[in-house]
């Protein structure tokens, strides 16, 4: 493959993956679209991801260990190292549809002026079992510029992105501990346009060791904090970030990532792919981590409601 004719970086960043890792590799190998690099960073792993990752001849893999810095330092070694004028972000748990690459490329190709494009994602669990398809808060330029500092728009690991515009941006905040993305975003609006496409691309992983907390367990802290960066387009300097990275050493802990997991999953049974079993199942084993947990409860008792009560007071409570 002649590097001058790469179009497309596929960027994982990889730390003790080993679980997941052989089926989200695959998945990028076997697009539609097979002419791009497949840039990982192994961010330190201490696990068996390195071996795994000899296992792998395919020309198009390039690989570059480093000693662990975090997300974002490995996402902003795998820019600085990309060959491709666009970078496709995908993550070590998750599973990319054999057309992902190919229909966000011809969307870039026919509309140069936009710099982002994301599409919709399936949510799955550890295990790989489907619980609902997102579709998200905004698809149109108009419509994520509206919302953008409000919620996160973009499913990072469904994203293409103009390189030579990312690393204008500065590239990923490394304080800007886990809305590194979304500040980058932010960051990317005056230089073009941006969607996401109204079609499932991306099959993304729940896990305990992945999954983002519940945002509103991170407390007022960092929530008030996070929205005074995110207002003012950051950077973040060096005390926001020893405090934002406080609370989340807090809640960091295998017991509150089990439990951050587990309450996700439950509450998209709930109300996103209503399964009264699998709700339950959620709760008994938040309760078994911690006794004492009062939403484990309370999502119980609701799943003993009949479904159509209680996806009528959630949307009400969303409208």
């Amino acid at each position: 493959m002649n590097e001058h004719q790469i179009l497309i970086t596929v960027l994982m960043p990889v730390y003790n993956a080993e679980a997941y890792l052989k089926t989200a590799i695959d998945s990028v190998l076997y697009q539609s679209y097979p002419h791009f690099e497949f840039l990982i960073i192994d961010d330190g792993s201490t696990d068996a991801t390195a071996q795994i990752l000899k296992t792998y001849t395919d020309k198009r893999i390039r690989v570059i260990e480093q000693k662990n810095s975090g997300v974002s330092g490995a996402l902003n070694t795998g820019l600085q190292a990309a060959k491709g004028k666009y970078i496709v972000r995908f993550d070590a748990d998750d599973i990319a549809l054999p057309q992902r690459i190919e229909l966000q490329l011809q969307f870039m190709v026919e509309n140069p002026d936009y710099v982002i494009v994301g599409s919709d994602v399936d949510y799955l669990t550890e295990s790989g079992e489907f619980i609902f398809s997102y579709s998200n808060t905004g698809h149109s330029d108009a419509e994520i510029r509206a919302r953008i500092y409000q919620k996160n728009p973009f499913i990072h690991s469904a994203v293409m992105a103009v390189r030579e515009v990312m690393l204008k941006c500065g590239g990923y905040d490394a304080l800007a501990h886990t809305f590194e993305d979304h500040l980058l975003w932010i960051n990317m609006l005056p230089h073009g346009k941006v969607c996401n496409l109204k079609t499932v691309l991306v099959q993304v992983r729940l896990n305990p060791q992945s999954v983002t907390s519940d945002e509103r367990l991170r407390g007022s802290t960092f929530l008030n904090l996070r929205q005074v960066i995110l207002n003012r387009h950051g950077p973040v300097t060096e005390a926001e970030g020893n405090t934002l990275l406080s609370v989340l050493k807090s809640q960091n802990s295998k017991t509150d990532k089990a439990i951050g997991y587990h309450t996700i999953v439950a509450k998209k049974f709930l109300w996103n792919t209503p399964n009264p079993k699998q709700v339950r199942f959620h709760c008994k084993c938040i309760l078994k981590l911690k006794p004492t947990m009062p939403i484990a409860f309370i999502l119980m008792a609701l799943s003993y409601l009949p479904t159509s009560w209680v996806l009528n007071a959630y949307k009400r409570f969303k409208s």
